[in-house]
């Protein structure tokens, strides 16, 4: 395994086992493997909530679930987990749930088609943000803002639901490292 070779740190892993509309991207014994050998490597995984209810074994309908979930996800596989909201749940609230803390980070569904690979996004955002020294938490408020602002730029290429402009502010705040203290 090429991460414990190289003893990667801050791995994000958004586990992309189940689609939004809810339908399932992977079979199960490939889910099997993710659990057992990418979640012990990272320190937070990024589920959306069709994905938690298969990770916790729960069905989730309201955000005191959410935490249940996510409590669930933490207990199994002993790393951070950043509960994505915003599937007919609630606006667009997310959940990290981190050493046995839930911390909410508050969300406005953003009236735009182009919301393709939002979910990744933020993944990737919040890698980006740890890789330049920022906290889990601080790298977690960076990414739902930076995610927020690429939603209002409002991108609008092809037919259908498209991509985010995440380019829209190259380098501006998104570009700065955290302060050496």
């Amino acid at each position: 395994y090429e991460l414990q070779k190289y003893k990667a740190k801050n791995i994000v892993l958004d586990p992309v086992i189940v689609a939004t509309s809810g339908s399932n991207l992977m079979e199960n014994s490939a889910i099997k493997s993710i659990k057992e050998k990418l979640f012990p490597l990272a320190s937070v995984i990024t589920p959306n909530i069709p994905e938690a209810e298969v990770l916790s074994g729960i069905s989730i309908k309201d955000e005191k679930d959410m935490l249940e979930a996510a409590k669930i996800i933490y207990e199994n596989h002993h790393c951070a987990v950043l509960l994505k909201g915003g599937h007919s749940i609630n606006d667009a609230n997310d959940l990290l749930y981190e050493n046995k803390k839930a911390k909410w980070f508050l969300g406005k569904r953003i009236d735009n088609k182009n919301t393709h690979g939002t979910g990744c996004s933020l993944s990737s955002a919040i890698a980006s943000n740890l890789a330049k020294g920022y906290t889990l938490e601080e790298s977690v408020q960076r990414a739902k803002n930076y995610i927020s602002d690429a939603l209002l730029a409002m991108l609008d290429i092809g037919k259908g639901s498209g991509p985010l402009n995440h380019a829209f502010n190259i380098n501006g705040e998104y570009a700065k490292e955290a302060a050496n203290e």
